[in-house]
């Protein structure tokens, strides 16, 4: 069974079969979320210095920070960068980080 497309210009319709996708089409980024107990976190400044340090890593998207737990919950591509690589983005810039859980 072939799969067609139909597509419409103008009012005009015209259909092609689809025999291929494209390699980037295929490319789907592997998303991950982590949370991480990061500690020295001791006033309302460091974790704004944590979540900079963490989204200075390629491939992270997002870091939050729950100050009262001091953790950090970060959602990267696994593609691009690792939770090792985050800790150690945290952990340079003091406040050492762990993978929680």
């Amino acid at each position: 069974m072939k799969t067609i497309l139909a597509l419409v210009l103008f009012g005009l319709t015209a259909t092609a079969p689809i025999t291929a996708i494209p390699a980037v089409a295929q490319t789907v980024a592997a998303e991950q979320t982590v949370t991480f107990a990061v500690d020295n976190m001791t006033c309302a400044l460091c974790p704004v210095t944590v979540k900079r340090a963490m989204e200075g890593v390629d491939g992270v998207r997002a870091v939050e920070i729950d100050f009262e737990a001091r953790t950090a919950t970060v959602v990267f591509d696994t593609a691009a960068t690792s939770a090792e690589a985050i800790a150690t983005a945290s952990a340079n810039a003091g406040y050492p980080a762990r993978v929680s859980g």
